[in-house]
Order: structure tokens, then sequence, then C-alpha cells
């Protein structure tokens, strides 16, 4: 069990380059998300996914303007200047970012976004970031995700800091659905959350569990912590397909649901090992339709990266 430590910019020179790209998955929802009774800090547990943002960043020497397209990633803007001006680079620059994933949905669209700029601005730079170095930029931006770690993470969203690196999860896929509308999951994830002390305790509980579940590749675990997780948050942010969902994830027979605690989607877990993996995956995608008028596959994603950070404390 480790936590980073990310109080600041690790970064080295890689050589000149003017152009970068960067790339970061997006995350279906969490497979777990809740609040620990010791650190009183509020966690999410990520479900990476194969579809994400990308982005490119052309610096300029000779102008001092930042430009982004598409005009409205106004935070990715912000953060091209940030790290410019931390570097002491002059100059700014032009930003191109294009995005697999639905805003507003909580498929952690504006991570994937800030992750990807930070990965393609010190590519252009001629740096290298590591994760605690975009942990240690994105958190004078904004509260996000934890998806510049491979593979599951256990992660202090609104402190922007690793908790617990759990490793590469068996894949999976996610039949998945939204119920219209957007939420504005950065106001969402700042808002207090009045857990009780039960449940504080149960969070711990459960995230001792999936920690245990991924490491050992015990999917129907994973999908029984998902579950429960998602019926625990329907006080804070209610589903109203969520209970038919589960009941079709009973009938037949996946792993579970996953939410996305903060946003609009929600899909059902099938092992991609599952001997009867295209049937499920099928007849799921077919009544998720009925219920909310269209549905979409989504596929996990990650291994993990060696881990180098501090000691857990």
């Amino acid at each position: 069990m480790t936590r980073a430590d990310s109080t600041a910019p690790a970064a080295r020179t890689a050589g000149p380059a003017r152009v970068g790209t960067g790339r970061a998955p997006g995350t279906f929802g969490e497979l777990l998300q809740g609040a620990t009774s010791a650190e009183q800090l509020d966690f999410l547990v990520t479900l990476p996914i194969d579809r994400g943002a990308e982005a490119v960043f052309a610096a300029d020497p000779d102008t001092t303007d930042v430009s982004v397209f598409p005009p409205r990633k106004h935070r990715s803007r912000r953060l091209v200047q940030l790290m410019l001006r931390e570097y002491g680079v002059p100059g700014g620059g032009h930003l191109d970012l294009r995005g697999e994933l639905p805003e507003g949905k909580g498929l952690a669209s504006s991570s994937a976004d800030l992750v990807a700029t930070a990965r393609a601005v010190a590519d252009a730079l001629g740096r290298t970031a590591d994760c605690g170095t975009i942990e240690f930029f994105l958190r004078q931006i904004e509260p996000t995700d934890g998806v510049m770690y491979p593979g599951v993470v256990a992660f202090y969203h609104r402190e922007v800091r690793l908790r617990e690196r759990f490793g590469a999860l068996s894949p999976l896929s996610v039949v998945g659905v939204e119920e219209g509308g957007v939420v504005d999951t950065i106001e969402f994830n700042r808002r207090p959350k009045d857990f009780s002390p039960a449940e504080r305790r149960e969070y711990d509980g459960l995230l001792e569990e999936i920690g245990h579940a991924v490491r050992t590749g015990d999917l129907r675990s994973v999908g029984r912590v998902a579950t429960r997780s998602a019926v625990m948050n329907q006080r804070l942010r209610p589903k109203r397909l969520l209970q038919r969902m589960i009941d079709l994830s009973r009938d037949v027979d996946a792993l579970g649901v996953a939410v996305a605690h903060s946003g609009t989607a929600l899909g059902v877990l099938v092992s991609r090992s599952d001997p009867e993996y295209a049937r499920k995956t099928a007849e799921t995608r077919a009544r998720a339709t009925e219920l909310a008028g269209g549905a979409a596959v989504f596929h996990s994603c990650g291994q993990p990266a060696p881990d180098h950070s501090s000691p857990r404390r």
C-alpha cells in the first residue's frame, strides 16, 4: 500500500520540443466513492476505460497568448499558463483538445482533458511530468479523478492526492446508459457530504474489500462492492434506473453495476473472460436500450506502472 508524495513538480529535461502530445483515459464513474472514518476524507476508486482525451500543444515563444480549441476549455487554458509560468518558459502557444467522452455525465471528461493537457505541455517543453507532478499542477485548478495513474487507484479527489494503488483490473466491459441532463461534477464534489459514522465505517470496509478484489482478480467482489456503493449513493445523487439495472444485472448473471456517483451514467459490469460474455453483453445492451433509449459498451483499460511513490503513512 502506497501514498504518493506529490508536493512539487518532479520533472527532468528530455531534449528540446516545440509540439507535444498527451493522452488520458476517462473512468466510468467510480467503482466506489465515499469517505473514510480515520482521515475524514472523501475518496473514490477509479474504473478506467478505453475512451479518453487527447491533447496537442504547440509552444510559441513569439506570443504571450494561450489559445485553446474548443474555446470553452477554460480550465485547460489555465493549466497551460500555470505550467509555462512554473517552468519559467516565456511565450504562449495553442492547445488542441479532442475527446471521446461526453461532458457532464460523470465519465471524468474534465479530468481527462487536464491530464492530457499536462502531458502535452510537458512533452512540448522537453520535460517529463510524472503522476505526482501532474497532481501538483491539477491541485491548483480543481478537484479531479485519479486518471493520471494507470490501473485502479483509490484517490482523494478533493485534495487531488493518491491514497493507494490497487493495480490492473481484470478485463471487464460496462454496458452503460445515462439518464439525461448534465451534472457539474466539480461543484458537486465540493459540497460536504454528511456521512454518518456508521456509513464511514462501512466505506472503510468496502475500500479494503475492493482493493483485495482488484489485486486478486475477484471480479464478483468488485461488482458486489460497486453495486453497494451505487445503492449507498442514492441519497446523494439518486438514479431512477438503478434498481432496474441491478435487476437486469441479476437476470443475466452479470457482476453488478457501477455508477457515476456525481453524474448521470450507470452501467452493468460483465467480465470479458466469462464464457457467456457475448450473450450477456448483447442481452444486457438490448434490455438497457429499452430502459434508457440507448446503451453503449465501454471496456476497462490500464496496466499498473512501477510504483515509485513513498511508503504509505
